[in-house]
């Protein structure tokens, strides 16, 4: 693994902590279009991975499945889990400064970008 690649996956972690935390979100909404655009893992690999994240008690079984399958990526799943910590702890302290109308608007904001990278983007 790179270092690239690790400072790519503490991104990820961070910023799905941090939105997570702001807007009270799961971080797969954020974790899994970052994976496949910026590391270019497949959808599948990506599922498997943030699902990873949140292994315990969240998503264990999911993970399973997708573990025999060899769709889970334990290194990024472990990188990104540390620093989601983190930034779920500054996002949620930022967020509670927020007016309800801000936090609304962020939240809308997160999902439309998001739903139209995922509808248009490659």
């Amino acid at each position: 693994m790179t270092i690239s690649t690790i400072l790519i996956l503490i991104l990820i972690g961070l910023l799905a902590g941090i939105i997570s935390g702001i807007v009270g979100i799961g971080g797969g909404l954020l974790m899994i279009p970052m994976l496949i655009f910026f590391l270019g893992i497949s959808q599948h690999s990506a599922q498997g991975t943030s699902l990873a994240v949140m292994l315990l008690p969240v998503g264990i079984l999911a993970v399973m499945n997708y573990y025999k399958a060899g769709f889970v990526e334990w290194k990024f799943a472990l990188i990104i889990a540390t620093t989601f910590i983190i930034g779920g702890y500054f996002g949620a302290k930022f967020a509670v400064s927020l007016s309800p109308i801000v936090l609304k608007k962020i939240f809308g904001a997160i999902l439309l970008v998001a739903a139209i990278k995922m509808i248009f983007g490659k």
